[in-house]
């Protein structure tokens, strides 16, 4: 198994999130046991579909597909967000690799070429809508009456604020009119404001999260990669994001297969750095008997895992020696689960300076 964690030092850049190449996915991921009851999930975020001059934010139709082929075929669960955000938060059990999948901005590509294709196969899926787009009438974006076509089908819609501005740049009043715009737009064109919230970019820090919480939104979810599980922080779930580059059918095994990492008292508390590089560090939420065998990577540093310091048997530290660019960083640490599987827990900075 050290051999398979060496190999996935992969680099965490762009959007993108640490990954594994679909022929050692195909090596570390070996049978897969019947479902169990289990109370985490993997989320599944796209953009872009079928869009290729596009490719940080898009997955091609092909790729694509055979991420429908597999969740259509290798034993998962596919859910609807809400179905799994309800069961999380009451601590009701879900079957073993449960999955939700999430497009953000509602591109005109999720109606002409996602929709189509997800319908067929009968999965639920979330679209997060920044509503200022659609009223625009862009021409790479929606319109409401296929949003609206989109909820007739069997769709669901998520709430994304007005403009999708970078959130951590703003003050407070001003991300309380961005909620506030896009839920009156939503009411007007729905008849419903949605109850799951996305960060844009998936940048958010301590107030914003109270922000949405005092909003009345029942969770949000940014764009760090990891597993939502039934003791996550609701205001901070993750989701793997998907695109061209790392969009190969084993990156989704392996997501879809991934299994949570449990963390608490995590430093720094707020994701929007005062201090770059940040002084990073958890503590394991349960008794791992591999746990020295966590791997962390940060999107700052090349070249393979990050120095890892134990303080006791579950406390991990790490002191990076680089700062993070302007903009988003991220830290992802795995450990190997049963059965070829990973444990998985990822963090996004939001870095000010931009």
């Amino acid at each position: 198994m050290k051999g398979i964690l060496a190999r996935i030092a992969g680099k965490c850049a762009g959007s993108a999130r640490l990954f594994l190449t679909g022929a050692l996915v195909a090596s570390a991921v070996l049978a897969v046991r019947p479902a169990v009851a289990a109370d985490w999930a993997s989320v599944m975020m796209y953009h872009r579909f079928g869009e290729n001059k596009y490719p940080q934010t898009n997955i091609r139709i092909e790729q694509f597909q055979a991420h429908i082929d597999e969740l259509k075929n290798g034993g998962y669960s596919v859910w609807p967000l809400g179905k799994i955000v309800d069961y999380l938060a009451s601590g009701t059990p879900l079957p073993d690799k449960t999955v939700a999948i999430t497009v953000d901005d509602a591109y005109k590509s999720v109606y002409e070429n996602a929709f189509p294709m997800l319908k067929e196969a009968g999965f639920p899926f979330t679209v997060f809508v920044a509503t200022n787009n659609v009223d625009r009438r862009l021409p790479d974006y929606m319109t409401w009456d296929q949003i609206r076509e989109i909820v007739a089908g069997g769709g669901y819609i998520g709430h994304h604020t007005a403009s999708h501005a970078h959130l951590p740049a703003l003050g407070e009043d001003r991300i309380r009119q961005e909620i506030a715009t896009a839920s009156d737009r939503f009411q007007a064109e729905l008849g419903f404001v949605p109850g799951i919230f996305a960060y844009p970019y998936g940048e958010y820090g301590a107030d914003i999260k109270r922000l949405v919480a005092e909003a009345g939104f029942k969770a949000a979810f940014g764009q760090q990669s990891g597993v939502a599980y039934s003791g996550h922080d609701r205001y901070s779930l993750p989701r793997f994001a998907m695109n061209e580059n790392y969009g190969a059918i084993g990156r989704l095994r392996l997501a879809a297969n991934a299994m949570p990492l449990r963390v608490r008292n995590v430093t720094p508390s707020d994701n929007i750095l005062d201090r770059n590089p940040p002084a990073f560090g958890f503590s394991l939420d349960e008794d791992y008997p591999n746990a020295k065998q966590l791997a962390c990577y940060a999107s700052n540093q090349t070249g393979g895992a990050v120095p890892i310091e134990w303080i006791g048997e579950r406390r991990v530290e790490i002191r990076l020696n680089t700062a993070f660019n302007p903009g988003r960083g991220r830290i992802n640490c795995t450990l190997p689960g049963p059965e070829g599987r990973f444990r998985w827990f990822g963090n996004l900075f939001y870095i000010p300076g931009r």
